[in-house]
């Protein structure tokens, strides 16, 4: 039925306003252009069988049921009236894989159904829009792709103008080194060629420029090895694409498939491992990271398992008691993951006759040739590479692997990219990003994983993505949206990280404290602290007890001291682990038996706030400089155009009185004249607050290497006078072996009286003697007192690493030179990403 001009013109008109209130602003969230309908979707827990829900400004009406497709076609026809923009957006939100009562593939064609009735009228809308959805919208680009390949059956040219908009956004995207955009575009070519819009061949071909890109990379001819986090990149990106295309490519094109497969082996057998022991949260004693596989090689042993099993996953998933095969009727076989949908599927049919098109050619950016063959300028050359190309996650293993259902190797991966990807784009709009959270298109619980995500997020060094109170409230949200899943969850991965507190790296026992602190604060300080009331009888050092009292104290801090002693009232042995209720602090007062000690660590505290306003001062400088660089190439640019204007007015003559004379009017030349002496102006007091910027960004450096310096002495002089020294026969000591003689009351873990769990969740490594760490802690305190301080060296390097580098050469000589601690060199270089050998002497 054909609607009228008037009626078309109200319902773009209600689009409009459904989706204009949830546009958010580039300042405000900058991954973010889109969002959900404000009012039509709300964070709520996923169901067995959720109400369906309607956009805010249709009104309600008594509904017959006939039938479980009838009442599937009566909401998509409420849906409909709610316009293409609010479709695209909620395309497969009601669908099986998203937990809703609609088929998907009725939610398909009525989308399709309304783009086509709009396109005359809104065809570049919605062109940019469905990009615009592809790219923010990511896990929902298989429901995108299909779209594209119904469109592609009546409007060749409308798909062939998507596919190479995306061709030249991803080849934009390669030269300015937009991860995320790179990522995201390459999975969307890849659903496309899924839906028969783009042609297998030429997804092949762009793989194989971006394998021989990181082959060239690692060549030490060609390329600067320095550089491997780019060439690891781009093999991650071909390998996170194949959950969703690696089955059509296996049956389209078999030989080429494997011949890219191959070529990624040899890529895996060339690279060089990374250790990431600079960046793991928990700490061995060994002194390498805990993960024998970096992630790379994690991910390509996931990607071999799915093509031994030929790119399909045979698994069956229990979900809310109800056993769900995912089966492929049509060609009898299992889908390829339970954690990719795979709608193509059900319009194959019809698909199959659209035109496949072929992507233009791809190009990476050219190797940066390394300088020199110096060990600090590689050492700088790859720090830089991991600040532009970091590790997108790095996996916090808190639960044991029974609590992950009956996931395949890569299913893990999917839902991992899933849910970074919502936190991505939805930063900043935390009930929407909590929405999505709740609504993966994964058809099995998958809790436990989302918590060890966001936590891994949160924990992730030596920065996380986000501000920490992103994933705050978050969690938070989440909570509120699985009151009956999600709370325990994060009960349990908080008794598991506190079981391995000793072992976690300083800097995140910090986050994890203001962590949990706010948490508790927006649950009424709610905790079953009776099962913590044993720290109270370790020694005062003792990272358990360290623990509970900073969070008390910042919970006093957050609430006043009566609510907080009010709220540990059934673990009354923690009350002396409170702050003093009133009275004065005499925070840099010491006893006598400690005076050198806290001197030492006071002093080292001072020249750390000092490094760090001055490190803030070089980034506020850097940027002012940056932007005055930019400023003073627009000032000349307006000058010499004014100038030439004001020259080209005067040039023009004409005959008066038989004497050339300008022809111009003499009040347009004097205003031009005004015009060039302004910008010339501009341009000379553009040129000189740079000059003044760089004369104090240069003096800026110089204390900050002159900070550095008196810190790391200090850090050095402290050190080296508590450490126990090397054995004479090199034994370097182990500072976790502790006092053995110390040991303590046990408590009854019988007291306890919330729910968790109490499977075993960490590895042997977890308490420092082996033992359980309720019955004591064994380490002196004067061995607690060197591992904090070494761990805060650690942290303090690699948070300032780019200003060491510039400065590692002087730090060699003046500092780490002569018979220096191996601790001392390990904790600091370790930061750096460093191995202890450099720079020895």
């Amino acid at each position: 039925m054909q609607c009228s001009s008037a009626s078309r013109s109200r319902r773009e008109s209600h689009t409009d306003r459904v989706t204009s209130g949830s546009l958010v602003d580039h300042r405000a969230a900058p991954h973010r252009t889109i969002a959900v309908a404000s009012e039509t979707q709300k964070p709520r827990a996923p169901t067995q069988n959720p109400p369906s829900t309607r956009a805010a400004s249709v009104p309600t009406r008594p509904i017959l049921l006939t039938s479980p497709r009838a009442a599937a076609r009566l909401a998509a026809a409420d849906a409909m009236s709610a316009g293409w923009r609010t479709l695209l957006l909620r395309i497969g939100d009601r669908c099986p894989e998203y937990g809703g009562s609609a088929d998907h593939k009725e939610h398909i064609e009525t989308c399709h159904g309304a783009l086509s009735r709009e396109y005359e009228h809104s065809k570049d809308a919605i062109f940019e829009f469905l990009l615009q959805c592809a790219e923010q919208l990511p896990h929902k680009i298989p429901f995108f792709g299909v779209l594209i390949g119904l469109i592609n059956l009546e409007n060749e040219d409308f798909a062939k103008a998507i596919v190479d908009t995306t061709q030249a956004n991803l080849q934009d995207a390669l030269h300015n080194e937009n991860r995320d955009r790179i990522r995201i575009l390459l999975r969307f070519l890849s659903g496309l060629m899924c839906s028969k819009v783009v042609a297998p061949s030429s997804i092949i071909e762009m793989f194989e420029t971006l394998v021989s890109s990181a082959a060239t990379i690692l060549d030490e001819e060609t390329g600067n090895p320095s550089w491997q986090p780019r060439a690891d990149f781009y093999v991650y990106c071909i390998l996170a694409s194949l959950p969703w295309g690696g089955q059509e490519l296996f049956e389209q094109v078999p030989d080429e498939f494997e011949r890219v497969l191959v070529g990624i082996q040899s890529y895996i057998g060339i690279r060089m491992h990374f250790d990431d022991i600079a960046f793991s949260v928990f700490e061995t004693d060994e002194g390498h990271s805990p993960n024998k596989k970096d992630f790379m090689e994690d991910l390509w042993e996931r990607i071999q398992a799915l093509s031994r099993n030929g790119w399909r996953v045979k698994s069956v998933i229990i979900h809310h008691n109800l056993s769900l095969r995912y089966y492929d009727f049509r060609r009898e076989n299992l889908i390829t993951s339970m954690a990719v949908p795979k709608p193509h599927l059900s319009f194959e049919a019809q698909l199959v006759d659209g035109k496949s098109h072929h992507v233009s050619p791809i190009s990476c950016p050219p190797p940066t040739h390394s300088q020199s063959s110096s060990e600090i300028l590689k050492g700088q050359e790859k720090h830089e590479a991991d600040l532009k190309y970091p590790q997108r996650l790095r996996r916090l293993h808190i639960f044991p692997a029974n609590k992950a259902e009956n996931m395949q190797p890569v299913d893990r991966f999917v839902v991992e990219e899933c849910i970074l990807d919502v936190l991505l784009f939805f930063n900043g709009c935390r009930k929407e990003c909590a929405f999505y959270l709740v609504s993966l298109p994964v058809s099995f619980r998958y809790e436990y994983l989302m918590a060890e995500t966001i936590f891994s997020q949160l924990l992730l060094l030596p920065n996380p993505p986000f501000k920490p109170i992103y994933y705050t409230l978050v969690i938070i949200d989440l909570c509120k949206a699985l009151p009956g899943a999600f709370p325990s969850v994060v009960v349990g991965a908080v008794h598991a990280l506190f079981d391995r507190i000793s072992n976690m790296d300083m800097e995140c026992r910090t986050r994890l404290i203001l962590w949990f602190s706010h948490h508790l604060s927006n649950f009424q300080f709610i905790w079953p602290w009776q099962e913590w009331s044993y720290v109270k009888d370790l020694p005062k050092w003792a990272p358990q007890r360290v623990f509970v009292q900073e969070v008390l104290e910042r919970e006093v801090r957050l609430s006043y001291f009566e609510k907080i002693k009010q709220s540990i009232e059934d673990a009354a042995e923690l009350e002396e682990l409170l702050p003093p209720k009133a009275g004065p602090n005499f925070k840099y007062h010491s006893d006598e038996s400690n005076e050198n000690t806290d001197g030492h660590s006071f002093s080292i505290q001072i020249l750390r706030n000092a490094v760090s306003k001055t490190y803030n001062r070089i980034s506020d400088l850097r940027k002012d400089i940056q932007s005055l660089k930019k400023g003073l190439q627009v000032a000349k640019e307006v000058s010499a155009k004014a100038v030439k204007e004001l020259e080209e007015a005067k040039s023009v003559l004409e005959i008066v009185e038989g004497q050339p004379a300008p022809a111009e009017r003499p009040g347009r030349l004097r205003r031009l004249q005004v015009h060039a002496d302004k910008a010339k102006h501009e341009e000379i007091t553009t040129e000189e607050s740079l000059e003044a910027k760089g004369a104090l960004l240069v003096r800026a450096l110089e204390e900050s290497k002159e900070l550095l310096k008196l810190l790391f002495k200090s850090f050095v002089d402290v050190l080296t006078e508590r450490l126990p020294p090397v054995s004479a026969d090199g034994e370097i000591p182990n500072l976790r072996a502790g006092d053995l003689n110390v040991n303590f009351a046990a408590h009854d873990p019988e007291t306890a009286t919330m729910e968790i769990d109490n499977e075993t969740v960490a590895d042997n490594n977890s308490d420092p003697n082996g033992q359980d760490p309720k019955n004591g802690y064994n380490v002196g305190e004067l061995e607690q007192w060197c591992l904090c301080t070494l761990g805060y060296l650690k942290s303090f390097s690699r948070q300032y690493a780019t200003e060491i580098w510039s400065h590692i050469a002087m730090l060699d000589e003046e500092v780490f030179a002569g018979d220096i601690h191996p601790l001392i060199r390990k904790a600091a270089f370790s930061g750096l990403c460093r191995f202890p050998s450099e720079g020895s002497h």
